[in-house]
């Protein structure tokens, strides 16, 4: 099937609630949010349990889950399992500090008390070749060295095995800290819950101009005392925001249900898989024995546009069937029911960000690097208190207080960010493949480290 043909499998199967209206005339609220996913939810909800009597509007331009909020793979991870990068960037005390923070989202989610496919079973980060052997061993040692061993359990070849066979596993690590759901019915419960405490919404009304105390929309104007954006993937033509972040597509494939073959295997558990290529595959199975597998190699944005590369790139659904059908052979004669991909906003160094325009009470936050479904609730905690002008533990977050690099001006940005795309996927084919990579792969996929980014995983 031709990617995006169809829409997102989590859409069709999460039960549809009425459209909300759009917004016609001029409102005057204490808060706006532009963006109506994850992130922006979660926001509205933190400001309105702070104080229930803020006047709260969520606006978004088409409706809430279009983005990736109702197309990703369902992953809910804290920060655990990237306690390495978090390390690395934030130091042993930040990182420890935003892991501990993110873990509630599971409550959070529990507490919304709709029906999400909420599965807490864990996350495997699986070495699928003897380049990703290092990634397993860096995330034990760090939670061992950071005093939270028993946030990424070592598993040996035998012990992967038992939770998913695979000929192609040669070991890897549990994250306990992570789980999964059914996207779209998240982001629907987050709207539900939104409306129930009084948060107004206007869909299908996209933001033309925000300034400082103002949102101007097709059909009218909010003005607000705060203004929060959280509009991810289509942040990277914002321009307070753009320098830090670029897109990228991520494109998964969902097969028919095949319950006896997982059973065949022993995927019984639920537990979500990553494997450590740079460019990660990430797949995990539903409740009806279906397997999404995801690729994160899609095309590299340019100048900020969302367009059709996010949504009908053929190569990148290739790449993930060529995925699944590599990495689980057993599930060979399970058909490919449905494809679909999107655009994820991709940090410089691969960690989400927030923070306030200079000069305005305009608040923002971006960059969860295909990750964003667990982390979303942190960020919506972080730009509440932003909003609200507090000192706490989430406004003096390390992620809302560190120095995020900058990604180079266009051009650059999209020729130096292709090359470094063709190094990576260069070498991880070569691998796949038993060969020797193309010349010149590795000193090109080694190239954003030396400047302190990251493309990929590594």
């Amino acid at each position: 099937m031709r990617p995006g043909d169809r829409p997102a499998w989590w859409l069709e199967e999460a039960p549809p609630d009425p459209a909300a209206p759009a917004l016609e005339g001029e409102l005057d609220v204490d808060v706006a949010i532009v963006g109506g996913g994850y992130t922006g939810l979660w926001t509205a909800l933190a400001l309105k349990e702070r104080d229930p009597a803020l006047d709260v509007v969520v606006l978004e331009a088409e409706f809430c889950g279009f983005g990736p909020s109702g197309r990703n793979g369902g992953f809910l991870e804290s920060f655990w399992p990237a306690l390495s990068r978090l390390r690395d960037r934030l130091g042993d005390a930040g990182a420890l500090e935003v892991a501990r923070s993110s873990t509630g989202v599971f409550a959070a989610v529990r507490g919304l008390g709709d029906d999400v496919w909420l599965r807490e079973r864990g996350m495997l980060l699986v070495s699928a070749g003897p380049s990703q052997d290092a990634g397993v061993v860096a995330a034990v040692e760090t939670a061992r060295a950071l005093g939270a061993a028993e946030e990424a359990r070592r598993l040996s070849a035998e012990e992967v095995a038992a939770r998913c066979r695979s000929p192609r596993f040669r070991n890897g690590v549990l994250f306990p800290s992570a789980g999964t759901v059914q996207p779209a019915r998240l982001v629907r419960a987050l709207r539900r819950a939104a409306l129930a405490r009084g948060v107004g919404l206007y869909e299908g009304t996209r933001a033309t101009a925000i300034r400082p105390g103002l949102v101007e929309t097709a059909g009218g104007r909010v003005r607000a005392r705060e203004i929060v954006v959280a509009t991810n993937a289509w942040m990277t033509g914002w321009r307070p925001a753009s320098r830090r972040l670029t897109n990228f597509g991520s494109y998964v494939v969902l097969t028919e249900p095949a319950p006896d073959r997982l059973a065949d295997i022993g995927w019984t558990g639920g537990e979500a898989i990553v494997d450590g290529r740079m460019f990660l595959h990430y797949f995990r199975t539903t409740a009806d024995g279906r397997v999404l597998m995801g690729s994160g190699s899609g095309p590299i944005g340019f100048g900020g546009r969302v367009d059709r590369r996010f949504t009908h790139d053929v190569p990148s659904v290739r790449r993930a069937e060529a995925a699944l059908r590599r990495l689980l052979p057993a599930l060979d004669g399970a058909r490919i029911e449905r494809a679909w991909g999107g655009p994820i906003d991709v940090s410089s160094d691969h960690l989400p960000f927030f923070g306030t325009v200079p000069g305005a009470r305009i608040h923002f936050g971006a960059g969860y690097s295909g990750n964003g479904v667990g982390p979303s609730w942190l960020g919506g905690q972080i730009l509440a208190s932003l909003a609200c002008g507090s000192d706490d533990e989430w406004s003096r977050s390390p992620l809302a207080t560190r120095l995020v690099p900058s990604f180079p001006p266009e051009p650059v940005r999209r020729l130096g960010g292709g090359l470094v795309r063709w190094g990576i996927l260069g070498l991880e084919e070569a691998e796949d493949a038993g060969r020797r990579p193309p010349p010149g792969a590795r000193a090109v996929a080694s190239l954003p480290r030396r400047f302190g980014m990251r493309v990929g995983t590594r």
